[in-house]
């Protein structure tokens, strides 16, 4: 028998090594870089991801006893058994740690009338980072719906997913996230960035093809673990909310940047700062989106340092390893580089000429090294598919 080597490979032969029998089907959902548009997505705004190939892969076998099992492999290729849940008892709360996430897609999708409530075993294996920036939580939900709905014959919109899985992750495990990271893994495709319009749920593939102009996007994982369930992704969040309501607007993105300085004044000064990144980096995002169709690749640069010090400066959602890498990669001859994510840890991107690349690295080690900060990961993301099924 051949190893396996791919997540969903991984988890078919985790499952039936587990459970003896083969899986009814593999489904699989990657993690996704923004390649800029942060903070904008609860904020009505625009955002621009792409896929990486990393992925969650979930393999699945219907039961009949209501009970939905799920394991996890871990690094060394053991397997992690959560609790076994009953179906139609979940809600909010009942689901502590990692099993919270797959848990609360069940609940979800059990909320929306899909017929979930047979269960089902499951059985996880992938190689998104966790804690990364990346999204490996959404890829996890995203797969677990898509197993799921499959099991149960049901062949929804992905958008209708996106939000189903939106509300798992705000609803039951408790996190205030927006919807740009369900809908990457769900909607992106290979050598395409999603240009995605979060009002109107309109959606744009932009070829993104970085080695055609002699470039990459260069992923540096700091290793600086982040979570989202905490209180400073939703203190921001809150305070745009807050915002808007002063201003008598139904969201951040509906105020012009021609009249940002005038709409400031009107706010208190802790605010202020929220606004403007929100603002500012949608401006960023159409201007980002207009240079990709455009061929202009090269000129993006300057907007991604724009947007990292927007992040660092006015939302402060930075911190000392995201800006040593940002920092590391420009002095090094980056063309541009900014954090990803909700923040607090996790990744940054940096544009690269392909044949700066060693030298990039070397700065970026050097730079955490010589702070004694953990020796960060580093790989070229490279537009993939979203997310579907395997077998």
């Amino acid at each position: 028998m051949t190893q396996a080597t791919t997540p969903a490979e991984k988890a078919a032969e985790a499952f039936q090594r587990l459970h003896g029998r083969a899986p009814d089907g593999v489904w699989s959902a990657p993690g996704r870089v923004n390649l800029i548009g942060e903070h904008t997505d609860y904020n009505d705004g625009y955002v621009l991801p792409f896929a990486l190939p990393h992925r969650i892969a979930v393999a699945a076998s219907p039961r009949a006893d209501g009970v939905m099992t799920v394991s996890t492999m871990g690094d060394d290729g053991g397997l992690q058994e959560a609790d076994p849940v009953v179906v139609a008892d979940l809600v909010p709360g009942t689901v502590k740690g990692w099993a919270a996430y797959p848990g609360g897609v069940a609940w979800a999708l059990r909320e929306q009338g899909i017929a979930v409530t047979g269960g089902a075993d499951l059985v996880i294996a992938g190689d998104v980072p966790a804690g990364a920036g990346l999204s490996s939580s959404h890829a996890l939900e995203c797969a677990v719906a898509l197993a799921l709905l499959g099991l149960a014959g049901v062949d929804a919109e992905r958008a209708d997913i996106a939000r189903w899985v939106q509300r798992s992750e705000n609803d039951f495990v408790g996190a205030p996230t927006g919807i740009l990271d369900q809908t990457a893994s769900l909607c992106c495709i290979e050598a395409h960035a999603l240009f995605y319009d979060v009002r109107s749920g309109k959606p744009e593939q932009v070829a993104f093809d970085a080695a055609a102009s002699g470039l990459e996007v260069l992923v540096i994982d700091t290793r600086a673990s982040h979570a989202l369930v905490d209180g400073g992704y939703g203190a921001r969040r809150a305070g745009c909310e807050r915002a808007a309501g002063i201003l008598g607007v139904p969201a951040l993105r509906d105020v012009d940047i021609a009249e940002l300085d005038q709409t400031l004044v009107r706010l208190p000064e802790e605010l202020r700062p929220l606004v403007r990144h929100v603002v500012t980096e949608n401006d960023r995002v159409l201007r980002t989106v207009e240079l990709l169709r455009n061929s202009r690749l090269a000129d993006v640069g300057p907007l991604l340092s724009g947007s990292h010090a927007s992040l660092r400066d006015d939302y402060r959602v930075s911190c000392l390893e995201l800006d040593v890498a940002v920092d590391s990669a420009m002095a090094a001859g980056a063309l541009g580089a900014r954090m990803v994510g909700g923040g607090f840890g996790g990744s940054a991107i940096a544009l690269v000429p392909v044949e700066r690349h060693d030298e990039v690295e070397r700065s970026v080690l050097a730079g955490f090294a010589s702070r004694s900060l953990t020796r960060p990961r580093l790989f070229t993301a490279v537009p993939s598919a979203g997310a579907g099924r395997d077998r």
